[in-house]
């Protein structure tokens, strides 16, 4: 009789790999789930509208049009009450003076500091950011953000329940799962997201005291200050020194600044006042796009997702282990007995 041990028995590892693909099933549904959680199927469109309009007031010429603008203004005002001002006093028949003949002009005149200032100031910020504007507006249209998450999220989530549910699919899911986890983590590198979206991040700060209703309630009562103001130099400040015997070419030569302001003054309306337009029409915009995540996280929200899948998939693939557990048989064997003959 022979007597043999029969080695460990070979069995499916399925009970960790199960666990894992659900929690890649998990990171699925927290894809699809977070444009709704964030509600961006209705602010991300909002944030493209705003890109759009923005787009023809952020360009070098335009943004060095608009400080042009308001140095003209600043260079016309400014002579107005100073070299104006002495000749009038100087020169006038009947003792005019801004103060008793002009007293709206010289109001205008005392705010015009601080109008200069904010609207300069505005001019600035915007004209600073030129750049991060251009990172935003160089992305896909913010109208597919919330389908970026969707789009891999579903087949994420398909196949890891798959992958769970069905035996045939234990090899094959993980594989499939294993490639939409390299496309989550390629799609921010390939829409240098890592470079642009921290940009956003700038613009979107620099613009948080600008794009408010208030601003620009007040930016819009600048520009009826101003409008008055150049109406009093065109209509009674310029009629005034011609009385006073100046030839229209020779107040043109006298205060050039004066006749500059008054000859484009029409252009500095027509150039300026569609961009608070702009601005004053975007401020809900604006509003919905800040209320998002910060723009910086935004790669992350890729990348982490895909090392998540990538790592758990490869860990859930199906193999084989030794099992332990299963009880050892004894088999005999029965071998045939010669005995000699005698």
């Amino acid at each position: 009789m022979l007597t043999t041990l029969n080695g460990p028995t070979r069995q499916s590892g399925s009970g960790p790999a199960r666990w894992l693909l659900v929690v890649v099933a998990v990171v699925g549904f927290a894809l699809i789930a977070m444009p709704l959680v964030f509600n961006m199927f209705n602010k991300t469109p909002k944030g493209a509208v705003m890109i759009a309009q923005f787009k023809p007031f952020m360009t070098t010429a335009r943004l060095d049009g608009f400080q042009t603008d308001l140095k003209e203004i600043n260079a016309g005002v400014r002579q107005t009450d100073t070299s104006v001002a002495t000749y009038l006093t100087a020169h006038s028949n009947q003792r005019t003076t801004l103060e008793t003949t002009f007293p709206s002009f010289v109001t205008f005149d005392k705010e015009w500091p601080g109008i200069d200032s904010k609207m300069t100031g505005l001019m600035d910020q915007v004209q600073a950011n030129q750049g991060n504007y251009r990172a935003v507006a160089a992305l896909p249209s913010f109208r597919l953000f919330p389908w970026f998450f969707v789009t891999p999220g579903v087949p994420i989530l398909a196949f890891a329940l798959a992958s769970i549910f069905r035996p045939n699919w234990k090899r094959k899911g993980p594989v499939v799962l294993v490639i939409f986890g390299v496309g989550l983590i390629t799609a921010p590198v390939a829409f240098q997201m890592f470079q642009r979206a921290p940009s956003g991040g700038q613009m979107m700060s620099a613009f948080k005291n600008l794009e408010t209703t208030a601003n620009v309630e007040q930016i819009q009562g600048f520009f009826g200050e101003m409008a008055e103001g150049q109406g009093i130099i065109r209509i009674q400040i310029v009629p005034t020194l011609e009385q006073d015997g100046l030839t229209p070419n020779q107040v043109a030569a006298k205060f050039p600044n004066v006749t500059t302001l008054d000859a484009r003054w029409v252009h500095i309306l027509n150039d300026m006042t569609p961009m608070i337009g702009v601005m004053s029409d975007n401020v809900a915009n604006y509003q919905a796009i800040a209320s998002l995540p910060p723009f910086p996280l935004f790669p992350w929200f890729f990348v982490l997702p895909g090392l998540i899948v990538i790592g758990l998939a490869l860990a859930a693939r199906p193999g084989e282990r030794v099992g332990n557990n299963a009880p050892s048989k004894v088999q005999s064997v029965s071998v045939p007995h010669y005995q000699g003959v005698s």
